[in-house]
């Protein structure tokens, strides 16, 4: 016997890569747009203005692929 603990099998959640796939985060949804230069998940704000966030900026915000209510 060994005092390791068995490895969690945890599953890694990545962020689809396909253009127009949708994403929730913090109740909004977000739109992958594919430009030349980078990607971008837009959406809109709690007042409705648009934004736009990074794969980096959306994996700190959490995010889901289903709407949570």
């Amino acid at each position: 016997m060994t005092d390791e603990a068995a490895p969690e099998t945890k599953s890694i959640r990545r962020l689809p890569t396909a253009p127009c796939s949708v994403v929730w985060s913090r109740g909004h949804a977000y739109v992958l747009e594919a430009a030349l230069a980078r990607s971008r998940w837009v959406g809109c704000d709690d007042r409705g203005r648009p934004v736009e966030f990074t794969n980096a900026e959306l994996e700190r915000r959490g995010w889901t692929l289903t709407h949570a209510s």
